[in-house]
């Protein structure tokens, strides 16, 4: 009902503008006026106009540059995301000088050359060297730009590494994650949602020896300075598993399988103690707190970037980066698929 009263009272504001300017319109026909000329004096102003929202706009986005710069991502915590974020920098650098030229050129200009009756505006049809500058800049830096990024991307999606990867299979399902490692045999068993029964909720084939030693955990933990590769698998709709402190999304659809290789390079520990994680959690806990919340503690996270019905926004499960030692232990804690049997 109240939606329904805001576009109602919308509509009737729109209708009553439009008989204002009608009854303006009257009133200048009535007095014999032609308000529709455009003088020196308004063009003056409009010229002025465009100067204030130049510096209002420039204005606001170096305000939003140094208040937001708090809730941007902190660090990369895997070793591919250093490029990601190097490409990053880069494009939005490039992006930043450009906007901060242009711009000012283009209201300063709108200012300078505003309309005045005492200068006529001067008809250029074409200008070769200009055609060349305006086509050919953008067109080397663009390209530039692509080549970089192809380099990257064949970087990270073919990493190089001199030891073979932990292989963890990533299971995506409405409305939760479930992380299944591969055991003493670094081969993940055979699986299929048709074989989904009972206990057996990730499909896994019992005849297949090699699923036997696979260890199936509601938490995701990683031995830092390791290669893993995840194998994204759905049950249900296409997910998208988001870990957003690697760099990492790749998409879970379902009847097939899609992978991504990467090396986490810092523990939760050291995240949690880096002066700009303190200062996020902080401003966190501050706001946490004066809803009367729990405080917060950092944790890395997996999110499903898709969205996949109701309860999407709760699609996550806790990531836990720890010494080699301390994942081993943890890892020796966990029963096998065998055991599960």
């Amino acid at each position: 009902m109240e939606t329904l009263l805001i576009i109602v009272v919308g509509l009737l504001g729109l209708i009553a503008i439009g008989q204002a300017v009608r009854v303006f319109e009257l009133s200048a026909e009535i007095k014999g006026s032609d308000d529709a000329s455009i003088t020196d004096k308004d063009n003056r102003t409009q010229g002025i106009l465009m100067l204030v929202f130049l510096i209002f706009m420039l204005g606001s986005f170096i305000w939003m540059v140094v208040e937001y710069d708090s809730i941007l991502l902190p660090i990369s915590a895997s070793l591919h995301g250093i490029e990601i974020d190097n490409l990053w920098d880069i494009s939005m650098g490039l992006i930043v000088v450009v906007f901060f030229i242009t711009q000012p050129l283009l209201f300063v200009f709108a200012y300078l050359f505003r309309g005045s009756s005492k200068r006529k505006a001067v008809y250029m049809e074409h200008n070769n060297r200009l055609e060349l500058f305006w086509t050919g800049v953008p067109a080397v830096v663009l390209a530039g730009l692509i080549l970089y990024g192809l380099a990257t991307w064949s970087d990270v999606m073919n990493p190089s590494s001199e030891e073979d990867p932990m292989v963890v299979e990533i299971y995506a399902k409405q409305f939760g994650w479930q992380a299944r490692y591969s055991g003493s045999d670094n081969s993940l068993g055979y699986a299929n949602v048709r074989m989904i029964e009972g206990t057996n909720n990730l499909g896994l084939d019992v005849n297949d020896v090699t699923s036997l030693d696979d260890i199936i955990t509601s938490e995701l933990h990683l031995p830092v300075n390791k290669p893993v590769i995840f194998k994204f698998r759905s049950q249900d709709v296409i997910h998208s598993a988001y870990l957003p402190h690697f760099r990492v999304q790749m998409n879970c659809v379902p009847g097939t399988s899609t992978q991504f290789q990467f090396v986490p390079s810092i523990t939760t520990a050291e995240m949690r103690n880096n002066p700009d994680m303190i200062e996020k959690v902080s401003n966190v806990n501050e706001i946490r707190s004066a809803r009367g919340d729990d405080n917060w503690e950092f944790d890395y996270v997996l999110l499903c970037n898709k969205i996949c019905g109701s309860a999407h926004y709760n699609m996550q499960m806790k990531v836990v980066v720890e010494t080699e030692e301390e994942f081993n232990k943890w890892l020796s804690e966990q029963k096998s698929f065998a055991e599960l049997l």
